[in-house]
């Protein structure tokens, strides 16, 4: 006979966010998901009225007042939530009402994070496409180490040295092009993966970014003390934040604050894995912003924002994430701009 699983630990590993509210729209209870969105325990919560976790949000207040006026579901798309220690999410939304032992009706909201999805989404189809530009490139540097060599056979047979000059620009711009796809094909250095205490490694990138500027720029640590060690190749994570904060340094032109933010995630997903568990570091800068234009494109090769940039920095980033089993994301807005990075911890479900 098939054994019957309890509903609260269905409900617990669901990651959809569900939340149960009395009459009196005070919460009753929260899934673990829910506790992860609005980064607050059951136990905190517990019986705060729902408007201290929808900051600002009366559109979604009034729903479920309608909901529990004509006890009628409700399903509500890409609605906006502001989250204080995150800032804007988009969610879609179910409310109805549930009846239990003939007693005052509860009100069930459900919340599904759809910039996660999305996230996971242009991940994949990143990943798939920088494999098509690491092949390109390989393309490309096979022949370039031709043409620099016929260059200096060349040179060797002239006597003009007006006419070197020439085969000299051929040599040094064959030369950076040569860099250039080595940097998009990446280290050919595999991943040598071992259990890394992710503080850590953010504790080194602190440290290297503090003595490059003043004290007019303040890095400040938010940690989880709580989070589990990680396999991961330190030196590779060392790398992937020490780009992503230097990025910020340079957005704040030396002047501002980044906070460096660890928290576990539940129920997450990677390159079609799914996990228990997970562990999120944020980099956040409190900059202009990166423009419109570039935030889809930003983890592609060449694209960049600056003049003097290569645009190989933060694809570079995306790289050595993906080599670590991790996902990055990022959201943008001045004032505030945050670099997501999500590892596994543990194995996968």
């Amino acid at each position: 006979m098939t054994t019957l699983l309890p509903c609260q630990d269905i409900i617990e590993n669901l990651t959809t966010a569900v939340v149960v509210m009395d009459s009196a729209l005070r919460v009753n209870t929260l899934n673990s998901s829910a506790e992860v969105l609005f980064e607050v325990s059951q136990r905190q919560a517990a019986s705060i009225p729902i408007q201290s976790l929808l900051v600002g949000d009366n559109d979604l207040l009034s729903s479920l007042k309608r909901v529990q006026q004509t006890g009628q579901a409700l399903v509500e798309r890409e609605v906006t939530l502001y989250i204080p220690s995150s800032g804007e999410i988009i969610v879609d939304c179910a409310i109805k009402l549930v009846e239990i032992d003939k007693s005052e009706p509860y009100i069930l909201l459900e919340l599904a994070q759809l910039d996660f999805q999305q996230r996971i989404s242009r991940d994949e189809s990143l990943h798939t496409q920088q494999q098509v530009l690491r092949g390109l490139a390989h393309e490309i540097k096979n022949p370039l180490g031709g043409l620099r060599g016929a260059a200096q056979l060349l040179e060797r047979q002239l006597d003009s040295e007006e006419l070197k000059e020439y085969t000299a620009i051929i040599i040094s711009e064959a030369d950076r092009l040569q860099n250039l796809m080595t940097k998009m094909l990446g280290s050919h250095h595999q991943s040598e993966q071992a259990l890394v205490n992710i503080h850590e490694v953010l504790q080194r990138v602190r440290h290297l970014v503090s003595v490059e500027v003043d004290n007019r720029l303040v890095i400040k640590g938010d940690y989880d003390p709580s989070i589990p060690d990680l396999y991961a190749d330190f030196d590779q994570l060392v790398q992937i934040f020490l780009n992503i904060v230097r990025n910020a340094v340079q957005a704040l032109n030396g002047v501002g604050k980044i906070t460096i933010r660890t928290r576990v995630q539940r129920n997450i997903s990677i390159d079609q894995k799914r996990y228990r568990l997970g562990v999120v570091i944020d980099i956040e800068d409190n900059g202009p912003g990166i423009q419109k234009s570039l935030q889809e494109s930003m983890f592609f090769p060449l694209v960049t924002g600056r003049a003097e940039g290569t645009g190989l920095g933060l694809y570079l980033v995306q790289n050595l994430t993906q080599r670590n089993n991790g996902m990055i994301s990022c959201s943008s807005q001045p004032g505030c701009t945050i670099f997501s990075v999500i590892f596994p911890l543990g194995e996968t479900e």
